[in-house]
């Protein structure tokens, strides 16, 4: 084909990545045959291919990174603001939409012509992180139709905050409503716009889960083990885990003891049960959960490192990426693989968990490095010692480019009998030859 169509191919194998190189040059190659013109053709050949490759999703079934998505929505809200892009000014048009199953928000970049309440079909979508969220965007690509009869909920349905138990609550949770009790509680002073402000964090739970909250509002008469009813808090994603937000706007009211719940603050505060590490990396990311292994590897950058003062970013050789050449602080961390035989997991230890399982603190760490006059002894000392030893370990897991990493809040021996592990070991291990 001549040459001078290949950047036309170029832009339509970018858009249509489901569909192979040749088979868009024999269609662009045929309609080109009959003298269709370049442009028409491209519109042909994307009409043609889009609709068999677009994959028809739930809104909560969203993943960020999504392409060539097709949904079926209610607009809930829609405004237009202009922005500045690459330094040309242009008008956008975002908002939120909602199936049965959760809302979202959405920026189209090009122009449209919606209501609040408008039921439309969105063809061609892609879906991309704002927030740490999943959003919708609709790009030149993109087509939106609108519906006439649906069997989408009411906009009156769908503005309703859903009531979850917290193991419910995900990427398409704006705003819920929920009871749990307060587990954890404490004080911080923050500054918010140059304002001075006291706001209170801590953890809640329900028989389900738990999960992070963040009140902007004083509590009053709230302590640990006050069990909450609150109707309207926001919700906040990081590295795939939620957090709650009280607010003024939120209602909270404190649960009567007589009151009859599935949970009682006692059943919920006690530590959670290990889970298979296979499940915990299912998750995009997991709050205050456990698991046991044996430690099959010390990864590098274990042992005694050095820390930045200003941003305590790990520095080599007194240089911060980000600030120059500083004079560190001395640190101690492990990074190690645990295993239980259903996956395995990077365990990240900080100073004080280190030391606990390494058994030698920074102090005597320094020391053997003195001594050996070696900065790589602790490290292959701690190899030496820990690999093959059994660990709990509790904390919160996140998934990043390389996978999910597990920040570890405390750690523990197992007491549980060998026996047990043994058994359970060779009853999975049944019928393997």
């Amino acid at each position: 084909m001549d040459k001078k169509f290949a950047p036309h191919i170029e832009e339509l194998t970018k858009a249509l990545e489901n569909i192979s190189r040749s088979t868009i040059e024999d269609e662009l190659e045929l309609l080109l045959k009959y003298r269709v013109p370049i442009d028409e053709a491209k519109r042909s050949i994307l009409k043609k291919f889009q609709n068999d490759s677009l994959v028809s999703k739930k809104v909560n079934d969203l993943a960020i990174g999504d392409k060539g998505i097709a949904l079926e929505v209610r607009i809930l809200n829609i405004n237009e603001k202009n922005v500045n892009l690459r330094g040309d000014t242009a008008t956008i048009f975002s908002g939120a939409l909602a199936d049965e199953t959760g809302l979202c928000s959405f920026t189209s970049w090009k122009p449209i012509s919606l209501n609040p309440g408008d039921a439309i079909r969105i063809r061609n979508a892609t879906v991309r992180a704002w927030h740490n969220r999943a959003e919708v965007s609709i790009g030149d690509r993109s087509e939106v139709e609108l519906l006439e009869e649906t069997y989408l909920p009411d906009i009156s349905e769908l503005s309703v905050t859903p009531v979850k138990k917290l193991d419910e609550v995900g990427y398409s949770d704006m705003f819920i409503s929920s009871v749990a009790a307060v587990i954890e509680l404490y004080h911080r002073d923050v500054n918010v716009k140059g304002k001075d402000l006291t706001i209170i964090e801590g953890v809640m739970a329900d028989e389900t889960s738990r999960l992070p909250f963040v009140s902007w509002s004083l509590l009053d008469g709230v302590d640990i083990g006050t069990i909450l009813r609150f109707e309207d808090a926001s919700v906040s994603m990081y590295r795939g885990v939620p957090s709650i937000h009280l607010n003024e706007s939120t209602s909270v009211h404190i649960v009567e003891p007589d009151e009859h719940l599935p949970f009682t603050f006692a059943s919920v505060n006690l530590p959670p049960k290990p889970l298979p590490i296979g499940e915990v990396l299912q998750n995009e990311g997991m709050f205050d959960v456990s698991v046991e292994g044996n430690i099959v590897s010390i990864r590098p950058g274990s042992g005694v490192i050095a820390r930045c003062p200003e941003c305590n970013r790990v520095i080599m050789k007194n240089t911060c990426r980000s600030h120059g050449v500083v004079e560190g602080i001395q640190d101690m961390r492990i990074k190690l693989i645990l295993d239980d035989g259903t996956g395995s997991l990077l365990v990240m230890l900080n100073r004080e968990l280190s030391e606990i399982v390494y058994g030698k603190t920074l102090q005597e760490s320094e020391s053997l490095m003195g001594k050996a006059m070696s900065a790589n002894v602790v490290y292959d000392d701690m190899k030496s010692i820990l690999t093959g030893h059994y660990l709990g370990v509790r904390g919160n897991t996140s998934k990043i480019e390389y996978g999910v990493t597990f920040v570890a809040k405390s750690v523990w021996v197992p007491s549980e009998d060998l026996d047990k592990r043994v058994s359970a070991l060779l009853e999975r291990l049944e019928g393997v030859e």
